[in-house]
């Protein structure tokens, strides 16, 4: 059996960084256990509003939470009325004072979090898992993402013994620090049991010139008529033999 770990915990403190932005000595598992209820309930009340990921700061009395979603207009509603009463809720949770930021998701297909929820949603209507994964996996590399791997476990189709199915397009090198991959779970609750769906997506590789950026440096190399130019500026044999006369001139005119 082999032992995977999280793409994202391997990545921490390089290229990825923490859901939670606080330290607390004294009271780190009441504000852990704090922080799980909070993403539940924003999770169970924004179920579809395409929220993928939701980061919590901490400073003393003060509360910071930011939601990423792929429609920030559900969430705030009309003249912020929904984000009002969210802030409200969220505080009766927490005691203290919260601000609520919504980042809006520009690419909700290059997403792992929101792929595999689609997946799974579509699994729940007992529709075919390998047109999902394959429609999934065309729609992240036709914007942009270099490799998507999708994987599935449980009992798929109503099948009496679980299996897992997967299917991967591109490169997804889980192995590379600097690769960007993002990754997503989600369980899709059909009426034969749980199935649930992984989703892998390289997006960059981080600390490497794009090919964009080696056309911009290639532009800046010197071109054969700027070496041209300069050679001509190069002093002749003449004017070397000028300015050393000049020297030896001034070293006698020192001397005496």
């Amino acid at each position: 059996m082999g032992q995977k770990i999280h793409p994202k915990g391997l990545r921490l403190g390089y290229v990825a960084d923490w859901d939670s932005k606080w330290f607390s000595r004294r009271n780190m598992a009441d504000l852990l256990e704090e922080d799980f209820r909070i993403r539940k309930f924003v999770k169970e009340r924004l179920k579809f509003a395409a929220v993928s990921k939701i980061t919590i700061e901490r400073a003393g009395k003060y509360l910071k939470v930011n939601i990423f979603s792929a429609r920030p207009g559900l969430i705030i509603g009309k003249r912020g009325a929904d984000i009002d009463s969210l802030k409200k809720e969220i505080e009766e949770i927490s005691d203290k004072k919260t601000i609520v930021n919504v980042m809006e998701i520009k690419s909700p297909e290059t997403n792992s979090q929101l792929v595999a929820e689609g997946i799974a949603i579509q699994l729940e209507k007992r529709g075919s898992h390998r047109r999902a994964m394959k429609k999934a996996i065309e729609k992240a590399l036709a914007s942009g993402a270099l490799g998507v791997k999708v994987m599935i476990a449980g009992r798929i189709g109503g099948n009496e013994i679980a299996r897992t199915e997967w299917l991967r397009e591109g490169r997804v090198p889980l192995h590379t620090f600097r690769a960007d991959i993002d990754y997503g779970f989600a369980e899709a609750l059909t009426t034969m049991g749980i199935i649930g769906v992984k989703v892998w997506i390289f997006k960059k590789e981080l600390f490497k010139k794009t090919e964009k950026e080696m056309l911009a440096d290639a532009r800046l190399i010197e071109k054969p008529e700027d070496i041209s130019e300069i050679k001509e500026e190069t002093p002749t044999e003449e004017e070397i033999i000028k300015e050393e006369e000049i020297k030896e001139e001034d070293d006698i005119i020192k001397i005496k």
